[in-house]
């Protein structure tokens, strides 16, 4: 028979493993979609997360919302564009000492049909979901590595797609391919970075509710079949993608670097 003091030593602990209280964070795409679903959930559980956007108003708005839960900041600006990247490591460096959690989220998409695909929308999606990702991470390891230790590696969590792990439907090359190279430049930085106690890891969503996936989850008759496609049956919530990315920061993710985790109700499993 389990005594009481031991259960709630048992609850105690867990509850630790899973802790990412007082953790800074970064979470950039934070006003919206997926990197709302997870700069709420970082906030719910006690770290002061900044959140960047392209749009002022929607970081601003976010970020006030988000302040009734913890502690959240607004620092709005475009990441691809010249300067974006400096711009949002010093406003936070001029803030934190050390960044604890680094969500790569922010990206972008394109489809159009084969014949009708442009070249440039490769250049565009190359900038904003692969070189801004990589240029974030390096320019950030000073604050990471003061936040690093080898009980508790400072965490690097980027946003892949299932896109990247096969071949998608719809016709987003540039999309597909970047997201396949955010998978292999996780790999690489983990790589490099675990003699630094930082880890690098990286979620693959599947269908989320996100401005991405908006043209087919805001028709009921589309995300119907969409959901009914998943293995799981349904449409991806907010608390599946905070929960793994609470996970990967936390105690009981900190011997994980290098991988990639479909979080996509199995539907990495049925797709060639």
């Amino acid at each position: 028979m389990v005594s009481a003091s031991s259960s709630e030593a048992a609850a105690q602990s867990s509850g630790d493993l899973f802790s990412v209280s007082g953790k800074v964070a970064v979470v950039t795409g934070g006003s919206r979609g997926i990197g709302a679903m997870i700069a709420t959930g970082l906030v719910r559980a006690g770290c002061r997360v900044y959140i960047t956007a392209r749009k002022k108003a929607a970081c601003d708005a976010k970020a006030a919302e988000l302040s009734a839960l913890g502690e959240c900041v607004s620092i709005p600006l475009d990441l691809a564009a010249a300067g974006g990247v400096d711009d949002l490591v010093r406003a936070v460096g001029e803030r934190e000492d050390r960044l604890h959690i680094l969500v790569n989220n922010a990206g972008a998409t394109w489809g159009a049909p084969l014949a009708d695909y442009p070249l440039d929308a490769f250049d565009k999606l190359w900038n904003v979901n692969v070189k801004a990702l990589f240029a974030l991470t390096v320019s950030s390891l000073p604050l990471l590595r003061a936040a690093a230790t080898a009980d508790d590696p400072a965490r690097v969590i980027n946003i892949g797609s299932i896109d990247g792990l096969g071949v998608p439907a719809m016709e987003s090359y540039a999309y597909s391919t970047t997201k396949a190279g955010v998978h292999m430049l996780t790999r690489h930085l983990a790589s490099r970075l675990a003699a630094e106690s930082i880890t690098v890891n990286a979620i693959a969503p599947g269908p989320f509710d996100s401005k991405m996936m908006a043209f087919a989850l805001d028709d009921p008759q589309t995300r119907t079949a969409i959901a009914a496609s998943v293995p799981l049956h349904r449409i991806g919530e907010p608390d599946d993608m905070a929960g793994a990315a609470i996970f990967l920061a936390s105690r009981a993710g900190r011997y994980l670097t290098g991988a990639v985790i479909p979080v996509d109700g199995g539907l990495s499993t049925i797709r060639r």
